[in-house]
């Protein structure tokens, strides 16, 4: 027997508490329980850190690695945890405002928007031996078109605005710290805007919406269509960009959709969307210039009303 106390030379036990004695067994495990519920309970849900890594209260870090390092506070029942600031801190970057470039995804993608615009304009010299003869079929009627008297300078006009807004696009999208992110997106999308378009224009071929535009520009239909001349053809409407101001889009019946509208629009959201917030008056000068281009190529009669609707629709849904 293990004695705790001596009295007189003689090795006796030390008693228990009278309580300990009298509990039953039950009870205190039921006592430890509660106590030990209401214990964590009251326990904050993420400990603090007791070394010096990671990010102090200012939001900078020791070590470049997130650590919670007083990252919590306790206000009633509540926990609010400090997120690192966005932007350069220390001696490393913000996790929140590092991105992998992926430059091997971003050319892929622009091998995809190559492919796509080539197949548009293959499209397009397919499509061309299978516009109406505009002497024998007249335009469709148009509720736009047919209260406007057509202007030929206005497709320059609209043509030129094109070319302004794609190229402070570009510049935009240069600039940009996260460049290689923003021309995956744009040239992703865009190959997806030509790919359907060059379904939908040779589906479905439109008459010319101006008379005048198919008898003096529109080339004459060689009735044939072996692969030296769709290739010739494709070749000649991708050196001019698929511009008429070029002289090299001679080749009609790309209605269905406006491939004007599809790249104005798409400027304006691209300047929206990555250029500073503050740039209000770029903002809305890009918006001017889109609209005001669209307008000058339903005045030019370039295309019908539906084409440039389609387009609008087509490249806000998906770019949103």
């Amino acid at each position: 027997m293990i004695c705790y106390t001596v009295s007189d030379g003689c090795m006796t036990p030390l008693a228990p508490p009278p309580e300990t004695m009298t509990q039953p067994a039950s009870a205190t495990f039921s006592s430890n329980s509660t106590n030990s519920h209401e214990f964590h309970q009251r326990q904050p849900l993420l400990q603090e850190s007791r070394n010096n890594d990671g990010w102090d209260d200012s939001g900078n870090s020791s070590s470049g690695h997130f650590k919670m390092s007083k990252q919590t506070e306790r206000n009633g029942s509540i926990v609010r945890i400090k997120l690192p600031p966005v932007g350069r801190s220390g001696s490393g970057e913000s996790i929140l405002s590092s991105f992998p470039e992926e430059r091997i995804k971003t050319i892929v993608a622009a091998g995809w928007l190559t492919f796509n615009f080539v197949l548009s304009t293959v499209s397009l010299a397919l499509t061309h031996e299978r516009v109406p003869d505009p002497k024998k079929a007249n335009a469709l009627p148009d509720i736009i078109l047919d209260h406007v008297t057509p202007h030929e300078w206005a497709l320059t006009v609209s043509e030129v605005l094109l070319t302004v807004s794609s190229c402070i696009t570009f510049f935009i999208m240069i600039v940009h710290k996260h460049r290689w992110i923003v021309f995956r997106r744009v040239f992703f999308i865009l190959g997806w805007l030509y790919l359907m378009r060059s379904f939908t224009m040779y589906v479905t071929v439109l008459p010319v919406a101006s008379r005048q535009y198919a008898l003096n520009v529109c080339a004459p239909k060689a009735n044939n269509t072996s692969p030296f001349v769709i290739a010739k053809r494709a070749l000649q409407l991708m050196s001019g960009f698929g511009l008429s101001m070029n002289g090299q889009h001679v080749y009609c019946g790309d209605y269905m959709y406006s491939g004007h509208t599809v790249v104005l629009v798409a400027s304006y959201l691209i300047i929206a969307e990555y250029s500073p917030k503050k740039c209000i008056i770029l903002h809305w000068m890009s918006l001017v210039n889109s609209v005001l281009g669209v307008v000058m190529l339903l005045i030019s009669r370039g295309h019908y009303t539906v084409d440039v609707v389609v387009a609008y629709y087509v490249t806000t849904r998906l770019w949103w």
